[in-house]
């Protein structure tokens, strides 16, 4: 092994450290609280040395986030993989990112980091630029599928496909949060199952979406 590949793999080892302390120190504290002193703690580094890989702790916690994006799109490629008929796709996907919730809530939670904007000013912009990249990844497996769908007409052809899969993403998210945050109120208080509910929610909503052909293909799914 020559010394610049040397070097290069001892960078990449030292930066997978410096995110596993991170994310360590995120998952008991998240963004808020966690500050580069403690994850430095962890690390057992300097803090000058942190600043020599990442700009700031947010993009610390968008590197650690991401680690959580990959394992879902290799969930959902797992999915793509099994070449499902298109409505049975859509309902598998729908069920992994429950999956992925219940497997990864840790992960999960970090994903509200695009729900606080203050938090963004303080992103570098190529790792701003690394994430979004990343991200779409993800809106491209789903919304091929749905442009499949609507090719096979089993989806709607009046449907942009990346407003349905931000519907259907948005909703499976709101509901997700509920069952992490309130899931015992709901159920103490009103006698309701959110997991059901969600699946009930992306049912219908994924029915409103269907032509005959694919509400046909819904139906048999169900039966």
């Amino acid at each position: 092994m020559g010394t610049i590949e040397r070097k290069e793999r001892e960078k990449e080892s030292r930066k997978e450290s410096i995110i596993d302390a991170a994310q360590k120190v995120f998952f008991e504290k998240g963004l808020p609280l966690s500050t580069m002193d403690e994850i430095a703690e962890t690390a057992e580094l300097a803090k000058g040395t942190l600043y020599l890989y990442y700009h700031s702790k947010e993009d610390l916690y968008l590197a650690v986030m991401m680690r959580g994006l990959m394992i879902l799109r290799d969930m959902f490629r797992e999915v793509v993989t099994r070449k499902l008929p298109v409505v049975k796709t859509l309902i598998e996907f729908a069920n992994t990112y429950t999956l992925f919730y219940e497997q990864n809530k840790n992960y999960f939670r970090m994903l509200h980091f695009f729900n606080t904007p203050q938090f963004h000013k303080q992103v570098s912009e190529k790792m701003m630029k690394s994430c979004d990249e990343f991200n779409q990844t993800l809106w491209v497996m789903v919304t091929e599928i749905i442009t499949q769908g609507m090719a096979e007409q089993k989806l709607r052809n009046d449907l942009d496909p990346i407003e349905t899969a931000i519907i259907l993403w948005s909703n499976s998210s709101t509901l997700l949060m509920r069952i992490d945050g309130q899931y015992e109120m709901f159920k103490d208080k009103l006698n309701i199952d959110l997991y059901k509910t969600l699946r009930l929610s992306n049912l219908l909503l994924l029915e409103s979406m269907l032509t005959e052909q694919g509400k046909n293909d819904l139906k048999a799914l169900l039966n």
